[in-house]
């Protein structure tokens, strides 16, 4: 899983969504009780929870909840970040 994240501010509840279920193992949310806990609009709550099943994060239970699909030791999807370009001399004179 590489994919790019999706578009700001969506990529930041993405990011938090991930937070939440790797700090609760176990957790099963449906889309409404995730939109809840998060605060989200019913949209952007279900964009940010279908970008994760399709990045295969979580997935979606016969029951409607979302799940993590693997609850043993894992970390949040890695995600492309643009890099950050240092001049040269801006990275010498700190290293000094």
């Amino acid at each position: 899983m590489n994919a790019p994240l999706p578009a700001e501010p969506l990529a930041v509840h993405v990011q938090r969504i991930c937070s939440e279920y790797l700090e609760m193992p176990g957790m099963r949310l449906t889309s409404d009780q995730a939109r809840r806990l998060l605060g989200l609009d019913a949209d952007t709550c279900t964009q940010a929870l279908e970008f994760l099943v399709d990045e295969g994060f979580l997935s979606r239970t016969e029951r409607g909840q979302y799940a993590r699909v693997s609850d043993g030791a894992s970390v949040a999807p890695s995600f492309r970040m643009a890099k950050a370009q240092l001049n040269q001399a801006v990275a010498t004179d700190k290293a000094s």
